[in-house]
């Protein structure tokens, strides 16, 4: 979809659609997000619907980062520690590697 043939007011819209839809654990579509409406939000010039597409896209952009670094926090702490965790580490993976690192 090309943003600029779409008005202002639905570029408000679809941000915030994007914005809410991130929200349900989608943290992908907040990254896309805040990607998309970027030049909107700051490089464009001023229009009313910019602070609040703006404020989207800083949330966005923040919540995705946010999800990320969870990410790869949860990721180190089972890779290193799923050996000493036993049955239970065993039990969070679909694959269940073979034998000790």
């Amino acid at each position: 979809m090309d943003l600029n043939r779409l008005p202002n007011d639905k570029k408000l819209q679809l941000c915030r659609w994007y914005f809410k839809v991130g929200c349900v654990f989608l943290p992908f579509v907040w990254a896309v997000n805040a990607v998309w409406f970027f030049k909107e939000a700051f490089v464009k010039p001023a229009f009313d619907e910019q602070k609040q597409i703006k404020r989207y896209v800083i949330m966005s952009g923040a919540g995705a980062v946010a999800w990320s670094v969870v990410l790869a926090v949860w990721v180190a702490i089972y890779q290193t520690q799923r050996v000493p965790w036993g049955a239970t580490g065993d039990a969070l993976s679909f694959i269940v590697p073979l034998g000790r690192a």
